[in-house]
């Protein structure tokens, strides 16, 4: 462990590093950053990422550290979920598919009310599940050439947990606009819309984020840390209610008609013939 690591962990009282398989957290005190670590898979989601995402989440509201960075390797920032992950899913239990939703809610809650400022650093495809990666955090800044997209409705899928804190962050009628069309969009357009809070100049990515770091760690950690709770707690009931909805939605969707077409269509890279 490094000198930076070692700083954070000890303002928490600890000095253990914790080993992840899909993630790699790091520190440069007084900010930890978290990259999504499948490069080979463009940062595809897995179950096992979502719990190591959870876990690097609730550890580092216990760090000390006082910015949180979440980025991806490789090429893009993440491309939704694994192709492995969609194939299990033709025998996957209603059960399993609860437990599927509950976790997602569970990772995108963790992410929503960290009680440090969270930035998401995107480049390249930032798709489904890591669109809401990116949406949640508190900042989001990307590459000109970032593309974000909420696809689940073109695959027969209902972006159902996504969809309570997109409304949040973005408002109802933009939201439907990007959950209904389930269209790919640019940086520019998710500046926009509210999406993204910056685009960084074409190689200025992490400058960019480097300068919001500093601007966060100049302000008090205890009034930002407050501040984000209350931000939260303003919305708890609704986002509580919320998220139970969309669980159940998620469940239902699955063991549609549509969504059985959906996933087939999409394994097989053929266009879905969807029932009348």
């Amino acid at each position: 462990m490094d000198g930076p690591e070692l700083a954070c962990k000890a303002a928490a009282g600890r000095s253990e590093q914790v080993t992840y398989s899909t993630i790699v957290v790091t520190d440069k005190a007084p900010v930890r950053t978290i990259t999504l670590n499948r490069p080979e898979r463009r940062n595809a989601m897995t179950p096992e990422m979502q719990v190591e995402l959870i876990a690097a989440l609730e550890d580092a509201a216990q760090s000390g550290c006082r910015v949180l960075v979440l980025a991806g390797a490789g090429e893009a920032f993440c491309s939704g979920l694994d192709l492995s992950v969609l194939q299990s899913m033709r025998n996957t239990t209603a059960v399993e598919y609860r437990v599927d939703a509950e976790r997602i809610a569970r990772l995108f809650l963790a992410l929503y009310e960290l009680p440090l400022p969270a930035i998401a650093a995107v480049h390249g495809a930032a798709i489904a599940g890591g669109a809401g990666l990116a949406a949640i955090c508190d900042f989001t800044l990307a590459t000109p050439e970032a593309k974000f997209g909420f696809t689940e409705t073109r695959i027969g899928f209902v972006p159902a947990v996504v969809s309570a804190f997109l409304a949040l962050q973005i408002g109802d009628k933009r939201s439907r606009d990007l959950l209904l069309t389930g269209r790919i969009i640019d940086a520019e357009e998710a500046l926009r819309l509210g999406l993204i809070n910056e685009v960084a100049p074409p190689g200025e990515l992490m400058r960019s984020v480097d300068a919001l770091t500093q601007m966060l760690t100049a302000n008090s950690p205890q009034s930002l840390s407050t501040t984000k709770r209350l931000m939260a707690a303003q919305h708890r009931a609704w986002l509580d209610a919320a998220l139970v909805e969309a669980i159940e939605a998620s469940v239902q969707a699955r063991e549609t008609e549509d969504f059985r077409e959906g996933l087939a269509a999409f394994l097989e890279k053929r266009k879905p013939v969807w029932a009348k």
